[in-house]
């Protein structure tokens, strides 16, 4: 059935401009989808029409067939009476002839009928064959459009964790980070020369002050030994 082709639209020439755009695909594919399922809902109604349509030959064949029955019926009811002597065989051969004339008429009728109940039910075969198609390339369709929906979020998602990390590269972001292990290195041996020059000052006044504080005790033992002796009166 050309409905069939109708999901199929995405590989003409403007599906050539979208390959780069999963969103865009996706769309046309729901679009198809529902274009699907719209066509599935007029077959569904063709096939009932359809459907309806032999039912009624159906029931149209066998009541044409029972009235003809009936009218051969009558006509043997006809023939009897006369034989009995009930009416004239004349009339009675008259209408018995009418009888079997609507026979005739109904049987054909019924014949028709019952040919047009044999060609609607192919085609409710063939409707029925082509919805079952239908339905199956519908559900075929739908799983592959979620199947397409979570690779293009998950192609989303990688592409853009590989845009953000091209960002970093083409913005020197590394080379800023080198710079930055530069500076600190250099700021730390700054510090270090600046501790070294400090603890080279505090040496100096270290050495001064232990040299003044050196042989003060000896001096003041000295000076308390002589305030002694004086104030015991000796030399």
């Amino acid at each position: 059935m050309n409905i069939f082709r109708r999901l199929f639209k995405i590989g003409s020439a403007e599906a050539n401009s979208l390959v780069d755009k999963l969103e865009d695909p996706i769309k046309m594919t729901e679009q198809g989808i529902r274009d699907l399922k719209g066509d599935l809902s007029s077959a569904l109604q063709a096939l009932a029409e359809v459907k309806a349509l032999a039912i009624r030959a159906k029931n149209d064949a066998e009541t044409n067939s029972e009235k003809a029955s009936e009218y051969e019926k009558k006509a043997i009811l006809l023939l009897k009476r006369a034989e009995r002597g009930e009416i004239e065989v004349a009339e009675a051969d008259r209408l018995a002839s009418e009888c079997l004339v609507q026979k005739e008429d109904l049987v054909k009728t019924a014949t028709q009928f019952k040919q047009d109940q044999v060609k609607f039910e192919g085609h409710v075969s063939k409707l029925d064959g082509n919805i079952r198609t239908l339905k199956s390339n519908i559900k075929k369709f739908e799983n592959e459009l979620r199947t397409l929906k979570a690779r293009a979020k998950v192609s989303e998602a990688t592409k853009n964790i590989n845009k953000q990390l091209a960002d970093v590269d083409s913005s020197s972001t590394v080379s800023m980070l080198e710079r930055m292990k530069e500076k600190v290195a250099q700021d730390e041996a700054l510090a270090e020369s600046y501790g070294e020059i400090a603890n080279e000052s505090r040496s100096v006044d270290d050495e001064i002050d232990k040299a003044l504080d050196s042989g003060s005790a000896e001096v003041k033992a000295a000076d308390s030994l002589a305030a002694l002796k004086a104030k015991m009166g000796m030399n």
